[in-house]
């Protein structure tokens, strides 16, 4: 074997890996396009591309995000997996203090960055990261349970809320808000659970669903011909039920902030497609320089995101280089910092193993040895 060749047993790693590096990149395009938006570029859409890529609106809205949660949750099982196989406690428990220490850091972190990020996904994949370090041990089963669950209450709390606005009954103090504007511990709670942009519900179920996906891992070629074929009839299923059925406005919606049912299933399918698709490509080319660039990019990926809010900020809002535009503008834009990105990415692999937020992150929450 060559030095250039990955070893099998790293393969599910740079798998997961590049499907995280893909989701960045997506996740990349709709920030950009969306806050350059903000600042004035041309909205509402009114060609295709534009309607595929808005951000609040269109079929790629949130599915990024999504899917990073999703890696989020196979993260967590291929890093407890040697303690869940053993049963020993000792080992479980510092597994779980693992995860709360990475949760807590990176919902601070996030906190504070949505004071000049609003809507910013760190905050909530540090809830995501502590409330994982209470399932990592459950069987499937309850996973399951657990995530329908949270996509059942989050449609059951639209249809509240729209019955409610509907009668002029004001329901603000639950829906409205940010965690850049908490003014109490009860609106932090609110924006965790319910109102933000990331909400554990029913963001919940993208994360039990990773938990199971990594459990499969590796996958064979018919367990991924098995996940792409679910995700494309859930997306089948959930834009022709948009598209025929005629239900309560919350429930026929696959918009990412109505939240209803449709939303949650078309964004599974989507989900369980990507992974399979794109981790079949990365399985297939992973000796290749391309592919393990990216998944470079894909283990720097909270150094990459973090720099992607301070490109913007420098580029658009203090330096005035890039101006507000049209759709190609945010492509080039984000198309340009991916490039730049996995050059670095490569880089600090090369020289440092680890990104720098890599490294405090890992030193701050793991056990020294």
């Amino acid at each position: 074997m060559s030095e250039h060749t990955i070893a099998p047993a790293n393969r599910r790693l740079i798998e997961v890996d590049v499907v995280r590096a893909v989701a960045l990149i997506g996740v990349c395009v709709m920030n950009y396009h969306g806050y350059l938006i903000g600042d004035g570029a041309k909205y509402p859409p009114t060609n295709f591309a534009e309607r595929v890529f808005d951000p609040w609106q269109g079929p790629l809205s949130t599915r990024f995000a999504a899917t990073f949660v999703t890696l989020a949750g196979i993260g967590i099982t291929l890093l407890t997996r040697r303690s869940r196989a053993s049963g020993d406690r000792a080992a479980i428990s510092a597994h779980r203090w693992v995860l709360i220490r990475r949760g807590v850091l990176l919902y601070t972190f996030g906190y504070f960055l949505d004071w000049v990020w609003p809507g910013t996904i760190l905050f909530f994949y540090g809830a995501f990261f502590v409330v994982g370090a209470a399932l990592f041990m459950l069987r499937t089963r309850w996973l399951v349970v657990i995530g329908v669950t949270s996509a059942a209450a989050a449609a059951a709390l639209q249809w509240w809320r729209v019955d409610r606005t509907a009668r002029g009954e004001s329901v603000s103090w639950l829906f409205n808000g940010s965690a850049g504007q908490t003014e109490s511990p009860r609106d932090l709670l609110f924006d965790t659970v319910v109102r933000g942009t990331h909400p554990l519900l029913p963001w919940l179920v993208f994360l039990c669903m990773g938990i199971v996906l990594g459990r499969m891992l590796p996958f064979s070629s018919e367990r991924r011909v098995q996940l792409g074929g679910a995700g494309a009839i859930c997306l089948g299923l959930g834009y022709l039920a948009k598209d025929v059925l005629a239900w309560h406005p919350t429930l026929e919606s696959t918009a990412p902030f109505d939240r209803g049912l449709l939303y949650t299933l078309t964004t599974v399918g989507s989900t369980l497609l990507a992974i399979a698709l794109i981790g079949w490509v990365a399985e297939r080319t992973a000796d290749s320089t391309i592919t393990r660039a990216i998944a470079d990019a894909g283990r720097t990926t909270l150094t990459l995101y973090v720099v992607h809010v301070l490109v913007y900020n420098l580029l658009v809002h203090w330096w005035g280089w890039v101006q507000p535009g049209a759709l190609g503008t945010a492509l080039v834009f984000a198309g340009a910092y991916w490039v730049c990105a996995v050059l670095i990415a490569v880089w600090l692999h090369r020289t440092y193993a680890n990104g720098p937020l890599e490294w405090v992150y890992r030193r701050f929450s793991d056990p020294v040895s």
